[in-house]
């Protein structure tokens, strides 16, 4: 199997570690378009299966000329991107799988592609990250297992080990992205009707092992696809988890119009974005440095079985690893959207066209794979008040 990695990010980086430790992957290719970024990780990751490549995807022919080399290309570039390489990679027949990027559509895009991916005989799946990602094939895993899905409750948070105030927060992906989940409206079900609540609202106390207690609030984006593939739901949210009074704290700065994007004051003539600025003087005090990250998740899905009422729960905690320096959140995404890549090369995802990952990817499989690679999900059945271990 000959796989291309597009950027030589934190993703990229840890999907071609991964990658040169998978016994089925002959060949990885880490395409940037600064060359010496991507010689520089692959000196690191000191493999002889890895060779550095420079493209620049914004170039669509010289993208096209690169990918059509190789049987899976894993795109961890930025969203903006997403659309051009499912594209070319449809052009030139090669099965492909994205970060996602629901800001400004690009998931939909990429899903309308589905016609032309399935003529070509290619697989894309978009979405390949925790939230949306693993969370979208947790839940299709267990709604595959009840005749009648009812309720999909969803919790994930990427918090530091050791909270440190004055936000007991600590950001491992773009702090802008945080703001745009903190501020844009959550997509819900709620007695079956599609509906908008605003984020930062509705907080619930939650517990896991070693953690606690802990708070989850509506956050925008978390639902992804789910409602379309599960369109006769009763109910379907998802929550965000941090350190209790977080989104008090947040809600405040909401209130203040410090996080608006379309939102400028006069300051001796010049016109300030407040959100510029705070996200300025945010940086430094969010930063997570060299400290202990974790991620959490739980995924609740409830329905019917055989006339019987059934839930599944999936579970996961995941920490940083010391010896390679990388965060838990690069762990749990990384290692997701490279085995679900190796999925896609082997002929374990046999069907053609665009799919979202509750619709195509094996749960089991998915589940096995990641505990190969210390990120461990446990899953447990709970009937009529009983729960068991599955």
């Amino acid at each position: 199997m000959k796989v291309a990695v597009l950027g030589s990010g934190l993703m990229g980086k840890e999907a071609a570690r991964d990658l040169v430790l998978s016994p089925g992957v002959d060949q990885v290719t880490l395409a940037d378009i600064d060359l010496r970024k991507a010689e520089l990780v692959c000196n690191q990751l000191n493999s002889s299966k890895i060779s550095p490549a420079q493209v620049d995807a914004s170039n669509e022919e010289h993208l096209g000329e690169f990918i059509r080399n190789y049987d899976v290309i894993i795109n961890a570039l930025f969203y903006s991107f997403n659309e051009v390489v499912a594209r070319k990679a449809i052009e030139v027949g090669v099965h492909s799988v994205d970060l996602g990027g629901h800001i400004g559509h690009m998931t939909d895009r990429v899903l309308q592609m589905d016609e032309d991916a399935n003529v070509a005989g290619v697989t894309l799946i978009p979405d390949l990250g925790v939230a949306p990602g693993m969370i979208n094939i947790l839940s299709g895993y267990g709604a595959s297992k009840l005749d009648e899905t009812k309720s999909i409750k969803l919790y994930v948070g990427g918090i530091p080990v050791k909270p440190e105030p004055p936000l007991e927060y600590n950001h491992v992906f773009s702090m802008e992205g945080v703001m745009d989940h903190y501020t844009d409206p959550s997509l819900i079900v709620r007695n079956g009707i599609k509906q908008e609540v605003p984020s930062l609202t509705e907080v619930e106390r939650i517990h896991f092992e070693k953690f606690g207690p802990l708070e989850a609030f509506h956050t925008a984006g978390g639902t992804s696809t789910l409602s379309y593939s599960f369109p006769h739901l009763d109910t379907l949210e998802y929550k965000t988890i941090r350190y209790p009074g977080h989104a008090e704290k947040f809600k405040l700065l909401v209130d203040l119009n410090l996080t608006r994007n379309d939102y400028y004051v006069d300051m001796g003539g010049l016109q300030v974005n407040p959100r510029e600025v705070l996200l300025k003087v945010l940086d430094p005090i969010v930063d997570l440095k060299d400290k202990d990250d974790a991620v959490l998740l739980r995924v609740i899905v409830e329905g019917e079985k055989d006339g019987e009422e059934v839930k599944y729960e999936y579970e996961m905690s995941t920490f940083k690893d010391r010896d390679h320096n990388v965060t838990a959140m690069a762990r749990a995404t990384a290692n997701t959207i490279s085995v679900v890549a190796q999925m896609l090369g082997d002929g374990t995802i046999k069907e053609r066209g665009v799919y979202p990952p509750e619709q195509i990817v094996p749960g089991d499989v998915y589940i096995e794979q990641m505990a190969k690679r210390g990120v461990k999900i446990h899953e447990s059945k709970h009937t009529k008040g009983i729960k068991m271990k599955v």
